[in-house]
């Protein structure tokens, strides 16, 4: 529970410390004394955003720091999951009592906002996140401030509330877990469907351009041995006429070089072996000729192969303009062409394979919708077990809030998907999306609390028939139902009260002091009765010094505290009769059953 807490610099405080107990604990204060001043503190201790007007006028910082102690064995178990992810070593305290130790848990959260608007927020001296410090605060604290009754006017809220009267955690989380399968594989399949036309398209445009390059992929090489054809054949005649006379000056014709050259040879072979200045150039003649005899072969034999061909240019032309094409179209050079197509296969693999495996993936999405069906169906058959026990707890409670001729059921109903489709969708699109909105995140009912506070008068949803003060009543005889369940500590009531009138605030007051056998309440109160039965009280007052104004907080006892409840009857705590009554209410809060 909430042992203390401490506010330095927030509005009017400039510095308070607050101690608080089990059971019970009211505040009590005049009209803007700063009542609600402690609420936004332990508000903002617990993650919410800081309000513009937060720091007290000439502070730097304000600070609200937190005081948690669980005794042994009486920590809530998400808690503990919590501390075991997040701080380790708090629960080290707990261990430590199966030694000798205390083995309770103490739990200190500190935030503070400088003036520049940043905040700094630890967890036992250790810093945390905000998004953190929020997810701690809804396992410590559940605070209803003066309008937060009117949430129960909100089916989302009437769900979670019976939800957890019936202790649905595991079937809700089973729920959920179906409906995101199935929304993922939905979306996949509305996907798909919505790129179906897109996908054939380029199916198409794929085994055209595969087909095109494996018919018309050059060889390694092709290119470039084709081009040079290309020369040799558009040069054919120019290539016969100039060649062949070369040849014949070479090696065929009268006085050809080749003639010389070994007559040449012959003449050197004689001397050279009578003279050894002969021998190198006589090699060198030789090894001319044999170079000069290749060459001329070479020649007449590319010039027996030369043949002036209308018809094979036309065919390389031809084929080199196919592949150029290709290589604008495709925008790489022949040598990247293969790659391309590569590349190309693997993509209308992929889209083949896809398409033969839409029917899987609706096969898939029927099945999932066929669990979530049934998960929901589970959750819904849960709750309509549980009305009649939930009926039968709030109409008690309701009683004892002086509803006793009131009226109070749950109504359940299938969502109908056709009335949640868009009206401006088409026709596929509007029954995915009213399927989706019918398997909600809370399963698939439509839930309605309906009240009746007088006789004779028939049930309506508690948003159309209950009064404020009505619905408060409801949400206090809900919270008395939901007690047994209970998992978060202290519970914090910003004047929920409110509407209720006086005859009726001695049912209110017992009804918390029940409560606050399974809770530690925080109550922010205007009513005497509610006051008086309060395990402890605190008083908010206002004072002025030095020409600033300050809040204080005290906890009142004795004399004082009786003082404080007359002056809430009759506006004057001087008064003989009022200062009677108070102790009458003081008195019978003490020796009234709390079980």
């Amino acid at each position: 529970m909430l042992t203390e807490l401490s506010i330095r610099d927030v509005a009017l405080f400039e510095h308070g410390e607050l101690s608080f107990e089990g059971g019970l604990n009211v505040v009590t204060g005049e009209t803007g004394a700063g009542k609600s001043l402690l609420i936004g503190a332990l508000e903002l201790l617990l993650g919410r955003q800081p309000r513009s007007n937060l720091l007290r006028r000439g502070a730097e910082r304000a600070c609200v720091e937190g005081r948690w102690s669980f005794a042994a064995g009486s920590v809530p178990p998400r808690l503990c999951e919590w501390l075991a992810e997040n701080l380790p070593a708090a629960l080290e305290e707990i261990e430590e009592g199966h030694d000798g130790g205390s083995g309770e848990l103490e739990l200190v959260l500190s935030r503070s906002v400088a003036r520049d608007g940043r905040t700094r927020a630890h967890l036992n001296q250790r810093p945390v996140t905000r998004a953190a410090l929020r997810e701690l605060a809804g396992m410590l604290v559940e605070i209803h401030g003066q309008n937060d009754h009117q949430k129960l006017f909100e089916p989302v809220e009437q769900t979670r509330l019976i939800d957890a009267f019936g202790g649905h955690a595991r079937i809700v989380e089973e729920y959920r877990a179906r409906r995101g399968q199935w929304l993922e594989l939905a979306a996949r399949l509305r996907d798909w469907s919505a790129r179906e036309a897109e996908r054939r398209d380029r199916l198409d445009l794929l085994r055209f351009q595969v087909g095109e390059l494996e018919q018309a992929l050059p060889s390694s090489g092709e290119m470039n041995a084709l081009r040079s054809e290309r020369q040799v054949l558009r040069n054919a005649e120019q290539l016969g006429a100039q060649l062949g006379a070369l040849v014949e000056s070479l090696c065929e014709g009268e006085g050809a070089a080749l003639d010389v050259l070994r007559a040449a040879e012959t003449a050197l072979e004689r001397w050279e072996q009578k003279i050894a200045e002969l021998a190198p150039p006589a090699a060198a003649l030789r090894e001319a000729s044999a170079h000069l005899a290749q060459a001329a072969w070479a020649l007449r034999s590319f010039l027996d192969e030369v043949e002036c061909s209308p018809a094979r240019l036309e065919e390389v032309e031809t084929r080199l303009a196919q592949v150029e094409r290709l290589e604008r179209k495709f925008r790489c050079d022949a040598a990247e062409l293969e790659a391309r197509l590569g590349s190309m296969r693997a993509e209308l693999d992929q889209l083949e394979a896809e398409a033969s495996g839409v029917d899987e993936l609706a096969a898939r999405c029927a099945r999932a919708k066929a669990e979530l069906e049934e998960a929901a169906a589970r959750l819904t058959a849960a709750r309509k077990r549980l009305r009649p026990r939930l009926k039968r707890a709030v109409l008690e409670s309701l009683s004892d809030l002086g509803l006793g001729q009131a009226d109070f059921d749950l109504r359940l109903s299938p969502r109908r998907a056709a009335a949640l489709a868009s009206p401006n969708a088409d026709g596929a699109k509007a029954a995915g999306e009213a399927e989706a909105r019918r398997f909600g995140p809370d399963g698939a009912d439509e839930v309605e609390m309906e009240l009746a506070a007088n006789p004779g008068e028939g049930r309506g949803p508690l948003r159309r028939v209950a009064s404020g003060g009505e619905a408060a009543r409801v949400m206090l005889a809900l919270r008395g139902a939901l007690a047994a369940r209970q998992t978060i500590p202290t519970l914090v009531f910003d004047e929920i009260d409110a509407g209720v009138g006086g005859r009726l605030a001695p049912r209110v007051g017992a009804h918390l002091r029940a409560l606050a056998e399974h809770y530690q309440i925080l109550c922010v109160t205007h009513l005497p009765a509610v006051a008086a039965a309060a395990r402890r009280h605190l008083k908010v007052a206002k004072r002025t010094a030095r020409g600033r104004t300050t809040t204080a907080v005290v906890e009142l006892e004795g004399e004082r505290r009786v003082a404080e409840v007359a002056d809430m009857i009759a506006g004057g705590a001087d008064q003989e009769t009022a200062r009677a009554e108070a102790r009458r209410l003081l008195r019978e809060s003490v020796e009234e059953p709390t079980g």
